[in-house]
């Protein structure tokens, strides 16, 4: 059940009636039951591998809780056990191909194994979420949880459940065992991050993503204005498709008054790289954060060894992104520039002056748009042939922008008159939200300019969304 489909708009209302009608004792299991129907609309085989993920986890977890001198073996097997639906349905294919073609480099014929699998949506978010869970329990940050129902809750709850957040055990689970009482405010904080991530989402990211997709169909086809305006628009494109999913998760758990993880803090508006991923997917970078880099060793060993876990940390990122080496390009591409901003002390921020700042935050606008190019791209070869074309037939500016401009023209289906606005919009957003919470900031605003603007964001997103179907880039994660 896709967020932007109208299954979905009637799916909410309904569950928000439900859950405030009836008494706290029957809130989860209300919220449980709503979640398995959600996610039986992506396909009933992947419910076994939630189910799988569930059952391993709280087992698990009530045997870390027990174990004596056996724990940390028996923490690895349940990792191990853990990752193994994520491995075959994800990685398998890629490792094996890759393995074959490494071999075949030296001469040692072999045909690689495929298994011909549907990947189960959101595997990789809940997987990483029961994981967490494991070793949270086994590190002793949390006891585990005894409530069967509610751990289920905690790792099926429909508005995180196929794209994050990804939330922590021991901030969530209390937040739906809580009795609680309907509170307007929430309500309507919830509503008002709904619209705009319906906003983000169907009329930004998608319009975008047409024309984005168009180029990279055929990067060979388009001129070197056209791959740079791609470049360019995918990386506003991929920000608000994901922070415009993220605001709708968010948006939907609090109209029941549960809190999740925030995920988006203004990333562009970053002025390095460090920054731009305390700023970017935040729940996921946390999570590489406690439980990969600070295992590594994070900051806390030498220099050679804190430059390696930078890297491992980032590749991991990478490959977790998807199965193909140009998602490993592009987490090599960010821990190269964080071990370089670390060597040469740019991730500091003290003493910045007002251009100094803006200049950076150009510079890393400009680098994150180029890592994305491999992200995006189908290949590796298609990500290098994009970057290296960017500025192909530069030499003649007037045919080299007009070309673009056309291409642009024939596949934006959002006129440029409006998109400018709406980017605008978005970037007047993301700057004030950097001092201003601007839901509350709104709220405090008079009735007339709190609804004109709530009308017009309303009006712009049903007039102006694109038609096309498009899904959520990160539901292939």
């Amino acid at each position: 059940m896709l967020f932007t489909s109208l299954h979905y708009a009637l799916f909410l209302p309904l569950v928000f009636g439900l859950y405030w009608l009836l008494p706290h004792r029957a809130r989860w299991a209300t919220l449980l039951a709503a979640s398995v129907w959600f996610y039986l609309g992506f396909g009933a085989g992947f419910l076994l591998w939630l189910a799988y993920a569930v059952l391993l986890s709280y087992g698990a977890g009530l045997l870390l809780e027990r174990a004596g001198r056996a724990r940390k073996g028996l923490l690895v097997a349940a990792v191990c056990l853990t990752l193994l639906p994520l491995f075959v349905f994800k990685y398998f294919n890629f490792f094996s191909q890759s393995v074959a073609a490494a071999l075949g480099g030296l001469s040692v014929p072999l045909r690689p194994a495929v298994l011909k699998l549907a990947q189960p949506v959101g595997i990789s978010f809940y997987t990483f979420q029961t994981v967490g869970y494991e070793v949270d329990v086994y590190r002793g940050k949390l006891r585990a949880e005894r409530h069967p129902g509610l751990y289920a809750l905690f790792v099926c709850f429909f508005p995180q459940i196929v794209s994050g957040p990804i939330n922590r055990a021991g901030a969530l689970i209390p937040e739906l065992r809580r009795e609680r009482v309907f509170d307007y405010d929430t309500a309507r904080r919830g509503m008002l991050l709904l619209g705009w991530g319906f906003f983000k989402k169907m009329v930004i990211a998608d319009n975008l993503g047409a024309y984005v997709d168009a180029v990279y169909a055929d990067p060979a086809g388009c001129g070197g204005f056209a791959l740079l305006l791609a470049a360019l628009l995918f990386s506003v494109e991929i920000y608000c498709d994901f922070s415009g999913y993220s605001d709708i998760a968010v948006g939907s758990a609090g109209l029941f008054g549960i809190p999740l993880a925030e995920n988006f803090r203004s990333p562009y508006f970053a002025s390095s790289v460090k920054e731009f991923w305390a700023r970017w997917h935040m729940s996921l970078s946390t999570w590489f954060r406690d439980y990969v880099y600070i295992p590594l060793g994070g900051n806390r060993v030498g220099r050679a060894r804190h430059s390696l876990n930078l890297m491992l940390t980032f590749l991991a990122s990478g490959l977790w992104h998807g199965a193909d080496w140009s998602f490993v390009v592009w987490g090599g591409l960010h821990g190269l520039a964080r071990i370089g901003e670390d060597r040469l002390g740019l991730s500091r921020g003290a003493g910045r002056s007002a251009a100094s700042r803006a200049l950076r935050t150009l510079l890393v606008f400009l680098f994150t748009t180029l890592a994305w190019i491999f992200f995006r791209a189908d290949t590796l070869a298609d990500g290098w042939y994009v970057a290296s074309h960017l500025f192909a037939g530069i030499t003649s500016p007037a045919a080299y922008v007009g070309g673009g401009l056309a291409f642009l023209r024939e596949h934006l289906p959002l006129g440029k008159k409006i998109l400018l606005p709406c980017l605008l919009l978005l970037a007047g957003y993301d700057f004030a939200s950097l001092r201003t919470d601007v839901p509350a900031w709104l709220r405090a605003r008079p009735a007339v300019l709190r609804w004109g603007i709530y009308l017009l964001v309303g009006m712009l997103t049903l007039l102006c969304h694109y038609h096309g179907g498009v899904s959520f880039i990160y539901f292939q994660f």
